[in-house]
């Protein structure tokens, strides 16, 4: 063994056993590939291979279901005239919260639950932060946008609710826009995307970055309005937030709240397809299980 030789010379024969290793390795390597040349070579001459046969054929892939969704919806608004912007998922604490009107402190900023790189960098809890940005990039024209991307909030995983979920906004920025204009554009939205039959409802709420703010609702697509579990016996389900662009909002991105109005709505992607379809569990769509894939 290699303990019993004298100390000076096990060096050399440690180098001597690990090229002796690599060159058995290397011929057995060596003499498998040939042994597997020669069975193909036999399978060829026997005629068992077919080398002009077609391979066997795999299902093609198709879009995501999300992204389908997805796609629909942007078909939709561009219809209206709404371009797309896209915004990065990493933000700084100032855009995806202080120009919004929520400084440090703002109890509003307790509504999201936050995934924090460093003091001042996070992963984006909504699109808003794109209103920012695009209004900055675009003054002083007039605006009609939508934001879609992906968002993050460090939230328990339901049924309802993901830490990771698509979200798409909406911005439009004139000389004249009035609730009026914000209540149609849903409305023509929801009956564009679940049908011309269904029915809508406004209600106030309450958004740091609009004023007034809304929440839309729309009669129960599963049950007409007559109250299930999905609606929670209520008759209706929420479509999105929205409301008015609040002047502090328009001033940070550089429009005049004088002479310039907006509105602007937010609503989820996977909530519209789970409506829709009749999806009970929103955890299905990252599950990666080809059998509720392949549905749509």
């Amino acid at each position: 063994s290699v303990g019993e030789l004298p100390k000076e010379e096990r060096p050399a024969f440690g180098r001597a056993a690990n090229e002796a290793k690599a060159r058995l390795e290397a011929a057995s390597e060596a003499r498998a590939e040939a042994l597997r040349q020669e069975e193909m070579q036999r399978e060829l001459e026997r005629g068992a291979l077919d080398v002009t046969l077609p391979g066997r054929p795999t299902g093609p892939g198709h879009l995501h279901i999300t992204t389908q969704t997805l796609r629909q919806i942007t078909a939709i608004f561009a219809e209206m005239g709404f371009q797309v912007y896209e915004a990065p998922d990493v933000e700084t604490d100032e855009l995806n919260f202080g120009l919004l009107n929520m400084p440090p402190h703002h109890p509003a900023r307790d509504m999201w639950d936050t995934f924090w790189i460093n003091d001042e960098v996070l992963l984006r809890t909504h699109t808003s932060p794109g209103q920012i940005r695009v209004m900055r990039e675009r003054y002083p024209e007039p605006i009609r946008v939508i934001l879609p991307g992906k968002c993050y909030r460090y939230e328990q995983i339901t049924a309802r609710s993901e830490h990771q979920f698509y979200q798409v906004e909406g911005l439009a920025i004139g000389h004249a826009i009035t609730m009026t204009d914000l209540i149609g554009t849903l409305t023509e939205f929801a009956r564009r995307f679940y049908g011309p039959e269904r029915r809508i409802r406004i209600r106030g709420s309450y958004f740091p970055f609009t004023e007034p703010s809304i929440e839309a609702d729309m009669d129960c697509i599963l049950c007409g309005g007559a109250g299930c579990r999905v609606c929670k016996y209520s008759g209706w389900l929420e479509v999105c937030g929205a409301g008015m662009v609040h002047p502090v909002v328009l001033q940070n991105g550089g429009y005049d709240p004088d002479e310039w109005s907006g509105f602007a709505f937010g609503f989820g992607v996977e909530r519209p397809a789970m409506v829709k379809y009749g999806i009970d569990d929103i955890r299905l769509f990252y599950g990666n299980d080809l059998r509720f894939l392949r549905q749509f």
